[in-house]
């Protein structure tokens, strides 16, 4: 049974973005001081815990995105709609960080298939150059579908995407 144990602790080690699978898993990942920033996380954040659907996951980053911050396990479960003794289990993964709102990225507040060169060159990480790129590609390829698009047709390093994405949206 250690050997095993030793093996997901491995893997949990090596794969930063390794799913957990079990409430073991969790405790592992915890122990290798492994956290979920519940007012930072992203969707892939909240993907690696057991239990947690897509559907939820972009709820509880949508409602962050728009201003929304979590104080305790009790709010993502009202978020959820969910009795609190679903979530209890990840509870100890889980950090409640409180974050000034002028320190939070002001999400989706600007519209990569409207936006001008001088717009983008204000999101943190966007070159002028960049900037230039993206509106030129927009123009001759079209809109842009979401941020992996964006991402794949300007081959942006995923550095830089995760730096712009509380940035952008792509409505319209």
């Amino acid at each position: 049974m250690a050997l095993f144990s030793q093996s997901k602790r491995r893997r949990i080690l090596a794969d930063a973005y390794y799913r957990l699978q079990s409430l073991e898993e969790v405790s592992i990942a915890v122990q290798l001081g492994r956290k979920v920033d519940v007012n930072r996380a992203t969707v892939d954040d909240w993907l690696r815990l057991p239990g947690i659907s897509i559907h939820q996951a972009r709820q509880l980053v949508q409602l962050n995105q728009a201003g929304v911050q979590f104080y305790c396990l009790e709010d993502l479960a009202a978020a959820l709609g969910l009795p609190p003794n679903y979530l209890k289990p990840l509870e100890i993964i889980l950090d409640f960080y409180y974050y000034p709102p002028e320190t939070l990225a002001s999400a989706a507040c600007i519209n990569a298939n409207l936006a001008r060169i001088q717009d983008l060159q204000t999101i943190p990480g966007i070159t002028p150059a960049l900037a230039a790129a993206i509106v030129v590609d927009r123009q001759t390829q079209g809109k842009y579908k979401n941020l992996a698009d964006l991402q794949s047709r300007l081959a942006l390093p995923g550095e830089i995407t995760a730096q712009i994405m509380y940035y952008l949206n792509f409505s319209g």
